[in-house]
This record gives structure tokens, C-alpha cells and sequence, in this order.
């Protein structure tokens, strides 16, 4: 009988021995036997991603009948050749049911952890029936998925697109709006302008006015101070006049009192 190493788990996978396996199971068995379904479910708030694992529900096929799964020798010679090389009767028993119990249990180490070719080959059949059931799961849930994300980004592309006019439509509006109030602003900085200037302009208009109203009157008063200073000089020119009369009139009168003196003394 031919014995191939192989191990079953969950987790770990599948495998065989390489002999045998390698080339009649696929590179995707040889990296595992876990089977991963990836459900996405949408709603409106977004996408929620569930992960379900399943592994292969293998059934066991015992093929070897219990009875033929232990190792049958002639206990008796076994026990006579012991005792023949010196060793007592309870002795050779002993040693003999000794071998006997680790022959059993080194045959159902050996059973559990090992298949013969015929289960080899009924677990590679049911594999590869598991790997079709996957393959068919796949392509359906390939399908579901793609149609329920297209459905999903057609949805997203719809709301993308209303977005996107509210946004230009808003933005419209409110470039609209800023043309307005910079028009307004535009129109009331020049009306102020305008008004300033219009006030400037009547401000220099009234100045120019005072200006000639003024000079009008310094003009007018300083004809009036010529014509003071002009008479003042005449007065003084009179005055002067008169001043110079009466001192001649005095020097002559004393010279006419001291001549008289003069004579009168003489």
C-alpha cells in the first residue's frame, strides 16, 4: 500500500502530497483552499463592505476497513524467538502486547495523517467540484456586484452632475450679484466724486469771489490811505509854511525890541 502525506485546515488550506498534486491541482488550490465572498451592500449613505469566509465542507472517506488497518504477525513465534534469546515468558508478553499497542497507534497516526491513492483522489474530485461551485459563485457575484456598482456610480454621476449645475447656478448667481453691488459701488464712489468735485468747484468759485471782494477793498483802502497820506503832506507842507512865518515874524519882532532897546539906551 502507497502512502501520501496530506493535511486539511480551514485556514491553511490544502495539501497534498507533490507528487501526486502538483500537476493536477490548479496554482489558485495550491495557494489555498479558504474560499472569500466579498458582499457590498449600498445605501445612501454610502458603500458597506461585508467579508464571509467559507471553507470547503470535505467529507472524509474511510476506504480502509478498520480491520484491515492493523498489522497481524505471529505473536507466538515472536514470544518463543524472545524467549529463546534469554528473556522469561511475562517478558516476551509484555514486550509483545508493548509492540502490538505502538504498532496500533503508529497505524492510526499514520491513517490520520495520511491518505491512501483512491481518497487522494476523492478528495481531488470533491475539490475540484468546490472549485467549480466557487468558480460559478464568482462569476454570479462578479456579475451582482458589477451591475450594483455601475447602478451605484451611474446613481453617484446623476447627483454629481445635479451638484454640479447647483454649484454653476449658484456661482452664477452669485457672480451676478457681485456685479451688481460693484456696480452700485462704482456708480456711488462717482456720484461722491462728482458731488465733491461739484463742491470743490463752488468752494473755489467762492473763494475766487472773496478773493475779489477783497482785493476790491484792500485796493479801496489803500487809494483811501494814498489820499490821507497825500492831504497829511499838504498839511504838513502848510503847517511848515505857517511855522516858518511865524518864526520870521518873531526873529524880526525881537530885532525890532532890541533895536528899540538899542536905541534907547544910546
Amino acid at each position: 500500500m502507497r502512502f501520501l502525506g496530506t493535511r486539511f485546515s480551514a485556514s491553511a488550506g490544502l495539501r497534498v502530497g507533490r507528487d501526486d498534486l502538483e500537476g493536477r491541482v490548479s496554482p489558485g488550490l495550491q495557494k489555498g483552499a479558504s474560499k472569500w465572498w466579498l458582499r457590498s451592500a449600498c445605501d445612501n449613505s454610502g458603500f458597506a463592505a461585508t467579508l464571509v469566509r467559507n471553507s470547503y465542507d470535505v467529507r472524509r472517506v474511510e476506504i480502509t476497513p478498520l480491520e484491515q488497518r492493523k498489522v497481524t504477525f505471529d505473536t507466538h513465534a515472536l514470544v518463543r524467538d524472545l524467549e529463546a534469546h534469554g528473556f522469561g515468558k511475562e517478558q516476551a508478553e509484555t514486550i509483545v502486547s508493548v509492540l502490538i499497542t505502538l504498532s496500533n497507534v503508529s497505524l492510526d497516526t499514520v491513517y490520520k495523517d495520511m491518505v491512501t491513492q483512491a481518497q487522494q483522489e476523492i478528495t481531488l474530485q470533491q475539490i475540484m467540484a468546490h472549485l467549480d461551485s466557487i468558480r460559478k459563485d464568482m462569476v454570479i457575484l462578479e456579475k451582482s456586484e458589477f451591475a450594483n456598482l455601475r447602478a451605484e456610480n451611474e446613481k453617484m454621476k446623476i447627483e454629481l452632475d445635479q451638484v454640479k449645475q447647483q454649484l454653476m447656478n449658484e456661482t452664477g448667481k452669485i457672480r451676478a450679484d457681485s456685479k451688481l453691488d460693484i456696480n452700485l459701488e462704482r456708480s456711488r464712489v462717482t456720484d461722491m466724486f462728482t458731488d465733491q468735485e461739484r463742491k470743490l468747484m463752488e468752494a473755489t468759485t467762492e473763494f475766487h469771489k472773496k478773493d475779489s471782494s477783497t482785493n476790491s477793498v484792500i485796493s479801496e483802502i489803500s487809494n483811501k490811505i494814498d489820499t490821507e497820506i497825500a492831504s497829511l503832506k499838504t498839511l504838513m507842507e502848510s503847517n511848515k509854511l505857517d511855522t516858518i512865518r511865524y518864526l520870521a515874524a518873531s526873529v524880526f519882532t525881537c530885532l525890532a525890541i532890541a533895536l528899540g532897546f538899542y536905541r534907547f539906551w544910546k
